[in-house]
């Protein structure tokens, strides 16, 4: 397929403090797209930075036509800041990226090809993953291979948000607006031709990563919880097989206290009966409650997010796409 010239590329980037970053990747993406021969915009969702990000994004807007900009009224997290970017993108096709470098956006040209042989998503998959720790690594190795096997729909492994989206298949993501947002279980789960590309995942250029273990780990529940019921039916199980097992045992001490008389119980093992019982209950209840709580929010209907500021691009393509898009 060759290149049209009415054709407009979308590139989403969400930044959060990244103002030591931004200057250099925007370089790097700019000259990637305008090596691309096709109009594009490039819209960057600022997701309630606290440093001086939004000063610099209106500087480099000041001097390329093809950037845009949203400002969120705070810091919503990035799965709805990329959420925010998607529904204002109006291109023919989406490009999802960070603004870190650790996705080299040298790529894109590549995802661009994959696209043209008819897959509506194309996305990056990391061989290795430079600059992060043992620890690091493997948990992420282990979440896929757990939440795969929990799951309907089948989640790739080691792919980050680094992707290509055809307009059908962003149609189809932007129209889903659950409040507990795991993209990457949305991406697969909207379907279509969908294509690996494997790439080595480099450090960060600068700066330091938002992702603590704690913030992994609410996100890996956020995951786990939005694509598979398994859990709750594992509480059930476990209720089954306790209550089994205290059966079993209350039967014991009752062909026991026939036949043997009726001693006096140790106190060691009523304690862990007890404890044993107890913490079941607390784990199933914990369970339960982490479905309970996202239905409860997904009850309120509220919005994803409120945009403070809308920059748009001021490039004649995207503004030729916009007003296409809005007829």
């Amino acid at each position: 397929m060759g290149i049209s010239v009415s054709e407009l590329l979308s590139v989403v980037v969400p930044a959060y403090n990244e103002f030591s970053v931004l200057g250099e990747f925007h370089r790097r993406l700019s000259d990637v797209m305008s090596a691309t021969g096709m109009g594009y915009e490039i819209i960057y969702v600022d997701d309630g930075s606290t440093d001086d990000t939004v000063t610099l994004l209106n500087r480099l807007r000041e001097e390329d036509p093809a950037l845009a900009i949203i400002e969120l009224s705070r810091n919503f997290g990035k799965e709805v800041a990329l959420s925010a970017g998607l529904d204002h993108a109006n291109g023919d096709a989406v490009i999802i990226i960070d603004a870190d470098l650790q996705d080299p956006p040298e790529l894109i040209d590549e995802f661009l090809r994959e696209w043209r042989n008819g897959y509506d998503i194309v996305y990056g998959s990391r061989t290795d993953r430079e600059g992060e720790s043992w620890l690091k690594i493997t948990t992420a190795k282990w979440f896929y291979r757990v939440i795969n096997r929990l799951s309907d729909v089948e989640i790739p492994r080691d792919a980050g948000d680094f992707r290509l989206i055809s307009r059908r298949a962003l149609d189809a993501l932007v129209s889903m607006r659950e409040t507990h947002r795991y993209m990457k279980g949305l991406y697969a789960w909207v379907g279509f031709p969908q294509k690996e590309v494997p790439y080595l995942r480099q450090p960060r250029a600068a700066g330091e990563t938002k992702w603590n273990y704690w913030r992994l780990w609410n996100f890996a529940l956020e995951g786990i919880t939005s694509f598979s019921d398994v859990p709750l039916k594992m509480s059930t199980y476990l209720g089954v097989l306790t209550s089994t097992a205290a059966f079993l045992y209350g039967l014991y001490f009752l062909v026991r206290t026939l036949f043997l008389g009726n001693p006096v119980p140790g106190y060691p093992s009523l304690m862990l009966v007890v404890l044993f019982l107890g913490g079941v209950q607390l784990i199933c209840l914990g369970i339960i409650g982490e479905y309970l709580a996202r239905t409860y929010n997904e009850s309120k209907s509220r919005a994803l997010y409120f945009v403070k500021g809308y920059h748009p691009a001021r490039s004649r393509a995207a503004a030729e796409a916009e007003s296409r898009i809005n007829l």
